[in-house]
């Protein structure tokens, strides 16, 4: 079994930083993709930026330029780098990873962890 932990939520100002990590553990054989969701309130669940396991990212139009996707392969661990947040960045995130083993692959989410910006 695997896990994803996040950590790094929490309470900022409109134009403060964040930094959010996720620490995978477990039976784990290779990492491919890795990425950053959120979910606001009465919204669905939106892909803010991912990363592939040789450093390629991609990211929302909406934090471009804002926010940085970074891992180490080492400590199976990603994370985001979140500046000059904004009221509309609210939401919980989540991490997401897809595992890869020589029998097949399977998607695995973390916990969330929530990320508030007031204005």
């Amino acid at each position: 079994q695997v896990q994803l932990v996040e950590s790094g939520g929490g309470l900022v100002q409109a134009g403060g930083s964040l930094r959010l990590s996720c620490a995978a553990s477990g039976s784990i054989f290779s990492i491919n993709t890795m990425g950053w969701y959120r979910q606001a309130p009465g919204k669905q669940r939106e892909l803010v930026a991912g990363i592939t396991r040789g450093g390629s990212t991609k990211y929302a139009d909406s934090v471009k330029g804002r926010f940085t996707i970074s891992r180490d392969n080492a400590k199976n661990t990603v994370y985001l780098q979140m500046n000059s947040l904004k009221p509309e960045d609210t939401g919980v995130y989540y991490c997401n990873g897809e595992f890869t083993w020589p029998m097949g692959a399977q998607d695995f989410w973390g916990q969330g962890t929530q990320v508030t910006v007031s204005s």
